[in-house]
């Protein structure tokens, strides 16, 4: 195998339900207006009978490189459990929030949403209080800005706040996976998302590549103290929270120090294991001969993330894709591992300890959560997957 094909590995970004092609056949709906805003778009849908802005839902995108491209999110909203289209039939306005880069600090791409709240409460024919919200790292956008706002005492009129399958506490990529991608001996789309100023105030722990260590990324402390001096949520809204995880202490099955990918033919050799507690717990064994070099990546003192209960992604599942088809021979077995944990979903632990990670969050007081009301799936489900179940949920408490 060539030099060329292990540089052209990292051509791909980790990404899940909402920022993947449109299943075939499907055709999102044109929208009725389209408003330019400062860092991005919003696309405005009409609820059933509307004939303008009357009972606003505003959702913002997620996380991945580039701009957001809503016909996608409109799809990957609508197509496992038509959401958009029920909001609708109610009579909600639906208004997507884009981001002209996705990846950018989630305090600039906060300045995108406040813009579109005013341009929604301007437009908007009545009273009724909005709805606004978001999806993974939209959540956090939306949450940072609407805190904001009141902290500048601007009048938000929203009702009710929601964010799903949001990393309130933190998002988890495996190390050794990050790792790779910096490993890669060519600049990577990969390493891109990785090294991005959003990926690097989400990540519940981030691999340096300068360092060669992992730990909190400076960018995520001044996030969170930027949240704190804002208040952390918004006080004048009822805040709702959806996890894609379980709520009962259960995740998946993916034994801690266990092989979860090895390849072979290109980068042949490199081996990624399951997280595992301990002092020195490797996580990837990474192998590469164009240049020739080695590393061994490890970890100290972190909880079995892999398999814990949260919103799952196919983080392994999307490398070794990326790795087949430059020509690699791959042993792939465990494709999905947690991304969002349902405790950070929900804000309710925090993620350095093993007991709250694998928390029964039933068998927590509802009120350690940061949320007014939250729920979690039945079943573990991709991030940002939409369910009936949790669909339902969100649309009955959507103010009248």
């Amino acid at each position: 195998m060539s030099e060329q094909n292990e540089q052209s590995v990292g051509e791909f970004t980790l990404t899940g339900p909402l920022t993947t092609a449109p299943p075939a056949g499907y055709t999102a709906p044109e929208p009725d207006e389209k408003w330019p805003l400062p860092g991005g778009v919003a696309h405005v849908y009409y609820g059933e009978g509307n004939q303008g802005i009357i009972r606003p839902v505003v959702m913002a995108d997620g996380f991945n490189i580039g701009p957001s491209d809503l016909t996608w999110l409109y799809a990957g909203l609508d197509s496992t459990y038509p959401l958009l289209a029920e909001l609708r039939r109610r009579g909600r306005d639906v208004i997507l929030v884009g981001f002209d880069e996705r990846s950018a600090s989630i305090l600039d791409n906060a300045q995108t949403v406040t813009a579109a709240v005013h341009r929604t409460i301007a437009e908007r024919l009545g009273g009724t209080r909005l709805m606004v919200g978001g999806f993974s790292m939209g959540g956090l956008v939306t949450r940072y800005a609407l805190a904001k706002m009141e902290q500048q005492r601007m009048d938000h009129q929203v009702g009710v706040y929601f964010s799903w399958d949001t990393p309130h506490r933190g998002a988890y990529i495996p190390i050794g996976l990050q790792a790779f991608a910096h490993f890669i001996p060519v600049p990577n789309d990969f390493a891109r998302q990785m090294n991005s100023p959003a990926a690097r105030q989400m990540l519940w722990r981030h691999y340096d590549a300068m360092t060669g260590q992992n730990g909190i990324a400076p960018e995520r402390r001044e996030f969170l103290e930027h949240l704190s001096r804002v208040g952390h949520w918004p006080r004048i809204p009822r805040i709702l929270a959806l996890a894609n995880g379980r709520g009962d202490g259960t995740g998946i099955a993916v034994p801690p120090g266990e092989t979860v990918l090895k390849s072979e033919r290109v980068y042949p050799g490199t081996t990624f294991y399951a997280q595992a507690q301990g002092r020195e717990a490797t996580v990837a064994e990474l192998k590469r001969r164009f240049p020739e070099s080695e590393k061994t990546i490890t970890t100290g003192d972190l909880p079995e993330m892999d398999g814990a209960p949260g919103g799952t992604l196919r983080s392994y599942g999307i490398l070794a894709d990326a790795l087949k088809k430059v020509g690699a021979q791959v042993d792939l077995r465990h494709e999905d591992v947690c991304f969002v944990p349902t405790v950070s979903a929900v804000s309710i632990r925090d993620l350095d300890q093993q007991k709250d990670v694998y928390a029964n969050v039933g068998d927590l007081a509802p009120d350690e959560s940061d949320v007014d009301d939250f729920i979690w799936s039945a079943e573990t489900t991709p991030h940002t997957a939409v369910t009936e179940d949790l669909a339902v949920w969100l649309m009955d408490r959507i103010p009248d």
